[in-house]
């Protein structure tokens, strides 16, 4: 390992070799862990070069990586992995003229669109992944996507490939101008290439392109001497055969007019009998979804998060699209009146088809989570059927997974034959692995049995390379082996793939359990298990995306930084490590991933696996200073309700001394704030000392003043006391000073957290015992009262009770009869919803409100970038800027004039420190 990587440091390469890299490198969004030597993050063309040099120098594999969300483990490799992404990612030119792009490797998806479409033209295919996947990725696995009817697989859509052989030679692929295949340099390859497709033309010519989906093995039927199309038989070639630095893309013109059919169904077996007869209406899409996938959203996100479907178990979402309006809803109605469906909608409004369409694009995060609430893995996700087989298919294969126990959530690319699926399988019991192995034996004989293929678009990587047999003769897997041989006859490029594979059962990353004692949280939905937690992470990536656009947080520091190690799915696999125990607590790697997480919890709603982040830095944070000595800011920050009582006493004197140049400069230094940061002054009267009860009583509610509204922001308080007593409630305080320990929290203090909260429970329990409303003031303090309690005092009921009693102001005031909100017509407004309110409360009760105020709102997506004391903290001032400039900072500018409500103390905070304008709380704008 040495040897390789002071050879890759030697050629000057950007190498990464920390046991936390290798870590976060060891798997992509499969089953498998496979740790690489190291990783190297080309910055040009020639950096490739150097890196192949060393790979044959030293004999040492290397595997090509573009977004890492590979779920068949073609994206992990013992010997180098090359990451495309961080740098070789850009767009190089787009001609709308020939509706062409050339782009490298690592370019998302994403960012090839946002360059396209201004010239009227879009890359065809469309994966779910779409928002981070790249277009390397894409040529390695000939991915397809939801609209593969209208558009075909990524090979339909390629115009030509420059590539390096494993030997370094450069070769370009392409056509000419009458659109003739050609292929230049490498000659040695070709050559060997053509002899050995010679000794197997009869294979090659029967045994593949029998259906649209079939993609597992080599496209060798691109090889024929009659075609010889080398840029589509090298795209699907998992990285196995060349290493790709640039690629020639086709652009389509979209319709401008799109009309979504939602079919309704019995059974999945029903709605897979009935894709052919809506791929006869000439959709560009049909996606079929199981209720068991919709449930599972529903329990994670409640009952709103599925937009009303028609009746039925199972349903199509089928896109029509065109030119005329007229003419594409006129189809649509046909459709929707053929009775193909038990129940059908037409859906005509782009806000909802986009809600739909969100369902089917997290269906792989959200199927990891079986309808037997285990953990549910991929393996066998992505096997096709020919289409008018699919409905046979789909019963049988519902038989198989019954017959070993195991559940399943089917969705996928009906109108193509395709199905995605995730499986419970038992991997945490004693001979997992091997019920493992026999499942997917069986099922690759089913899908053998059905003329079918392995894998529809994803590739068969380490998932399904072993069972090819069972899919093609013994003249066409010596066939593979014979092209793999002219390519890369010893064997450097991505091994244990396709040719000569590792075995299915090998290296599975959550095979096992590992228990780990002493946890401080209670992890109820993982069965007290941060192993079963972390593993919830199955390396679909969205956290490596912008979530903006769907109203999303996750992952902030992440699109600050684009560093593997900063985002949710980079720092999910160094606890992975962790569990397993390869890596310490105190690991470096593990402080340094965990560093720029901002605890906003954004991947606890955003992540369709449900992943929270913010809960596993409290406890890595515990589990490292349990008994040692902290960083200085916890001492400070972290303790900040504690010291804010006191200065409550002298808050001029408290004020004073923050304030004074070289005294202020130097306490802010042994707190651990950053110098840049102003501190916010301590209220002259806190407001627990000048709160008063009503002479006239009202409906009771106690009023939960958190520790900033009360030593910081009184007047947002006195505010929310108003509003409610408009609302003809009297709100009264809790017997004693409370306080959530949320600052404790956040710093990994749990010991002391738990018992704050437990004090604090003790206080609200009478009240929300009687059925008396606690309402919060400041989001990130209502949000432990209703869901961190659980996790620090699990069992306990007089915490189920506070949880279930605590709301926010806009939903007690949504449910209270008679209260209408005050007419706010006219009034703009730029809302930063605090992360934890979007994250755990939920913000549409806010949204509607305001709707209904009369006001014109722009919600904004992400994080403010303050994040309690993470914005504070010295190291972190760069980061917090950063996050603010993704979405805050450009939304004040566009809009001098607007109101800015945030209801986070952090976030107002952060809006005058950055731009200097005040904003305010829902309260103070309802109180009018």
């Amino acid at each position: 390992m040495t040897d390789v990587v002071t050879a890759l440091q030697r050629a000057g390469l950007e190498v990464r070799a920390d046991a936390g890299t290798r870590g976060m490198y060891a798997s992509d969004a499969s089953l498998y862990r496979i740790p690489p030597l190291a990783v190297v993050r080309p910055r040009h063309t020639d950096e490739v070069a150097a890196a192949l040099e060393v790979a044959r120098a030293t004999g040492t594999p290397l595997t090509s990586r573009g977004a890492g969300t590979s779920v068949a483990g073609n994206a992990v490799g013992r010997g180098i992995v090359l990451d495309f992404s961080r740098h070789l990612n850009r767009v190089l030119s787009v001609d709308p003229e020939a509706r062409t792009a050339v782009v490298e490797p690592g370019t998302v998806h994403a960012v090839l669109q946002r360059a396209a479409t201004p010239h009227g033209v879009r890359f065809g295919p469309d994966p779910s992944t779409h928002p981070r996947c790249t277009i390397g990725g894409m040529v390695g696995n000939n991915a397809c996507g939801s609209r593969s009817l209208a558009y075909g697989r990524t090979s339909d859509n390629v115009a030509g490939l420059t590539l390096l052989t494993a030997s370094g030679q450069e070769l370009v692929t392409g056509y000419d101008e009458s659109g003739a295949p050609f292929a230049r340099g490498a000659e040695p390859v070709l050559a060997d290439l053509r002899r050995t497709v010679g000794r197997h033309l009869a294979t090659a010519r029967t045994e593949f392109d029998r259906f649209g989906r079939q993609v597992s093995g080599y496209a060798v039927q691109h090889l024929l001497p009659e075609r010889f199309d080398l840029t589509r038989a090298l795209v699907g070639s998992e990285g196995t055969l060349a290493v790709i630095t640039r690629a020639t893309v086709r652009l389509v013109v979209d319709a401008p007019v799109r009309v979504v059919v939602v079919l309704g169904f019995p059974d999945i077996v029903a709605a897979g009998e009935a894709a052919p007869a809506v791929v006869a209406h000439g959709p560009t899409s049909c996606e079929g979804l199981d209720s068991r996938l919709l449930d599972v959203l529903r329990a994670r996100r409640g009952p709103d998060a599925v937009p009303p479907l028609p009746a039925g178990g199972a349903w199509l979402f089928v896109e029509l699209a065109g030119d005329d309006a007229g003419e594409v809803e006129s189809r649509a109605r046909r459709l929707a009146a053929d009775g193909i469906g038990a129940d059908a909608l037409v859906v005509t409004d782009p806000a909802t088809q986009s809600r739909l369409w969100r369902i089917r694009e997290d269906g792989a995060g959200l199927a990891g989570r079986a309808p037997s609430e285990k953990p549910a893995w991929p393996g066998w996700e992505d096997a096709a059927v020919p289409p008018e087989r699919l409905g046979a298919y789909l019963a049988r294969f519902d038989e198989l997974v019954a017959a070993y126990h195991m559940t399943s959530a089917p969705f996928g690319h009906f109108g193509d034959g395709c199905m995605h699926v995730r499986l419970d399988l038992p991997l945490d019991e004693p001979g997992g692995t091997k019920i493992m192995r026999e499942f997917l034996t069986d099922a690759a004989k089913l899908v053998g049995e059905f003329g079918g293929s392995l894998s529809g678009e994803h590739g068969d990587g380490r998932a399904r390379s072993e069972l090819l047999p069972h899919m093609y003769s013994a003249d066409a897997i010596a066939l593979f082996a014979g092209v793999k041989a002219a390519f890369d006859p010893e064997n450097l490029l991505n091994p244990g793939v396709l040719v000569d594979p590792d075995p299915i059962d090998a290296d599975v990353r959550p095979a096992g359990r590992f228990p780990l004692a002493g946890l401080a949280m209670a992890y109820p939905h993982d069965d007290g298990d941060l192993g079963q937690a972390v593993h919830r992470c199955t390396g679909v990536g969205k956290c490596r995306a912008d979530n903006s656009a769907a109203g999303g947080v996750m992952c902030p520091s992440y699109l600050a930084t684009r560093e593997e190690k900063d985002s949710t799915r980079g720092r999910a696999r160094v606890l992975q490590e962790v569990v397993r125990g390869e890596l310490s607590w105190s690991d470096p790697s593990v402080h340094d991933a965990m560093d720029l997480c901002l605890s906003c919890k954004g991947c606890a709603s955003d992540c369709p696996t449900g992943i929270d982040m913010a809960t596993y830095k409290s406890e890595v944070l515990h589990q490292t200073y349990r008994g040692r000595l902290r960083p200085r800011s916890h001492y400070t920050l972290g303790k900040l309700p504690m010291w804010a009582r006191l200065a409550g006493w002298m808050p001029r004197l408290a004020n004073l001394g923050v304030r004074l140049p070289l005294i202020g400069r130097a306490a802010l230094w042994l707190a651990g704030v950053d110098g840049r940061r102003s501190v916010p002054a301590f209220a002259r009267r806190p407001f627990r000392r000048t709160f008063r009860p009503a002479a006239t009583p009202g409906k009771p509610v106690v009023l939960f003043a958190d520790s900033f509204s009360d030593a910081f922001s009184p007047e947002v308080a006195d505010a929310t006391v108003r509003v409610l007593r408009a609302a003809g409630y009297e709100p009264r305080l809790p017997s004693g000073p409370v306080c959530c320990g949320l600052t404790w929290i956040t710093t990994g203090q749990l010991d002391s957290a738990k018992k704050i909260l437990a004090r604090t429970v003790a206080a609200l329990a009478p009240d929300a015992r009687a059925g008396v409303p606690i309402v919060g003031i400041e989001p990130s303090c209502t949000a432990v009262l209703r869901s961190d309690v659980r996790e620090l005092l699990p069992g306990d009921a007089d915490a189920e009770a506070v949880a279930g009693s605590v709301k926010t102001l806009a939903e007690l005031l949504s449910r209270t009869p008679g209260w209408t909100p005050p007419d706010l017509s006219g009034v703009q407004v730029v809302a930063q919803p605090h992360c934890h309110h979007h994250a755990v409360l939920g913000w549409k009760t806010d949204a509607d409100l305001l709707a209904a105020s009369g006001a014109t709102v722009r919600r904004l997506a992400g994080c403010c970038g303050l994040a309690g004391n993470f914005g504070v903290e010295i190291g972190h001032y760069e980061v917090s800027v950063a996050v603010a400039e993704q979405n805050l900072l450009p939304a004040l500018d566009a809009a001098p004039d607007a109101v800015v409500l945030a209801d986070g103390f952090s976030c107002r905070t952060q809006v005058a420190d950055l731009r200097d304008r005040p904003a305010v709380h829902l309260a103070q704008l309802l109180d009018r």
